[in-house]
C-alpha cells in the first residue's frame, strides 16, 4: 500500500512550533500492509521530569498543543505529543482502507511500548479521547491521571446529532476538504492566516488527506458498529478506574457539550475533582483556552500525584 510523507519544508517557520522532530517506526500487521510507517512525536522537557502525553484528534496534529507544550515544560513536566499516523509529520497511507479504529490503537500501543512510557498523565481531546481512553482502559497501570477535554467514547447506542451525520457526509463528498477552514469553524476566536496555514501544512495534496477524511467514518454511530462492543468493554474498565480523572470541557462545542457529565457519573476517579467548563471555548479549546487548560491540568496533576 502506498505511503507518502509531507515534505519537511512545509513545516519551516511555523508560528509557535519549533520543536525538534522525533520518529518511531510502527506497523499495523493488517492484511493491507505489514511494512513499517514512521510516527512523529514531540518530546519536550527534561527526561527525568513527570510525563504528560497530549493526544490530538481530527483533523489536527501536535501543532494544536504547541502553547500547552511550552507552558507544561515551564511548569516542570516532560511532554510527549505524537502525530497520529496520517496526520502531521507522521507517514500517511493514501487510501482510506488503511485507517481503522483498531489500526490507530495498534500504532499507539506500539508507540507506548517502544518509548517505554509509564506513569503517564494524559490530556486528550476529540479523537485523542476515543483512542486515549481506550488505551487507559486496556493499560490502566501505565496511566496515573487523565484530563478529558471535549471528547467522548461512543458506543453507538444513542443516535448521533444531525450535525455529526452532516460532518460525516462532508468528509466523504467535499471536493476541497480545507483543514484550516475546519479548524476555524471549530474555534471561537479568529485565528491568523499563518496559524491556519500551519494546520494545512501536513496535507498539501489530496493524497495526504485519506486519514483526515476517514476519521469521521470510524466513530461508532450504531450498536453493531465494529468497535461499539469494544468501547462498551472499555467503559466497563473505566468504571473501575479510580485514579484521578478531570473533565475540562468548553462552553461552545455543540458536538461534545454535556459529555463531561457522563465521565463524572461513570468514572470513579472523577469524584471530588475540580471539573470546569471553560468559557468562550469552541471545539478546539487548545486554541481558545490554552492558558486556562494547561494551568488547570498541571495544577490537577501536581495536586493528585
Amino acid at each position: 500500500m502506498s505511503i507518502v510523507s509531507s515534505p519537511s519544508y512545509l513545516f519551516d517557520d511555523l508560528p509557535g512550533y519549533s520543536f525538534q522532530p522525533n520518529y518511531v517506526e510502527v506497523n499495523d500487521n493488517s492484511v493491507y500492509d505489514d511494512s513499517s510507517v514512521k510516527m512523529h512525536y514531540v518530546d519536550y522537557g527534561e527526561k527525568n521530569k513527570p510525563i504528560i502525553m497530549m493526544l490530538h484528534g481530527e483533523p489536527t496534529w501536535s501543532y494544536l498543543y504547541r502553547n500547552l507544550i511550552i507552558d507544561a515544560e515551564q511548569a516542570g513536566f516532560r511532554v510527549i505529543a505524537p502525530d497520529l499516523i496520517g496526520f502531521g509529520k507522521s507517514d500517511k497511507y493514501i487510501t482510506q482502507d488503511a485507517y481503522t479504529y483498531a489500526n490507530h490503537l495498534e500504532w499507539l500501543t506500539q508507540f507506548l511500548t517502544k518509548l517505554q512510557l509509564k506513569n503517564i498523565r494524559l490530556i486528550c481531546q476529540d479523537w485523542g479521547g476515543l483512542l486515549g481512553l481506550r488505551l487507559v482502559a486496556q493499560f490502566p497501570d501505565l496511566f496515573s491521571a487523565v484530563v478529558a477535554a471535549n471528547t467522548m467514547l461512543p458506543t453507538g447506542d444513542h443516535k448521533p446529532p444531525q450535525a455529526f451525520l452532516e460532518w460525516q457526509q462532508y468528509s466523504q463528498t467535499s471536493s476541497n476538504f480545507d483543514i484550516g477552514g475546519i479548524i476555524q469553524r471549530g474555534t471561537h476566536k479568529e485565528l491568523i492566516e499563518e496559524v491556519l496555514a500551519a494546520y494545512r501544512a501536513p496535507f498539501p495534496l489530496e493524497s495526504h488527506k485519506a486519514g483526515v477524511r476517514k476519521f469521521p467514518m470510524l466513530v461508532p454511530i450504531s450498536p453493531n458498529d465494529p468497535e461499539s462492543a469494544n468501547n462498551r468493554q472499555a467503559w466497563q474498565s473505566l468504571s473501575q478506574f479510580k485514579k484521578p480523572f478531570l473533565t475540562l470541557f468548553s462552553d461552545q462545542d455543540p458536538v461534545t457539550k454535556g459529555g463531561e457529565k457522563i465521565f463524572q457519573k461513570l468514572v470513579p476517579g472523577c469524584k471530588g475533582q475540580n471539573h470546569k467548563i471553560l468559557q468562550d471555548g469552541g471545539h478546539f479549546l487548545q486554541e481558545d483556552c490554552s492558558k486556562e487548560l494547561i494551568q488547570l491540568s498541571t495544577k490537577f496533576f501536581n495536586e493528585n500525584i
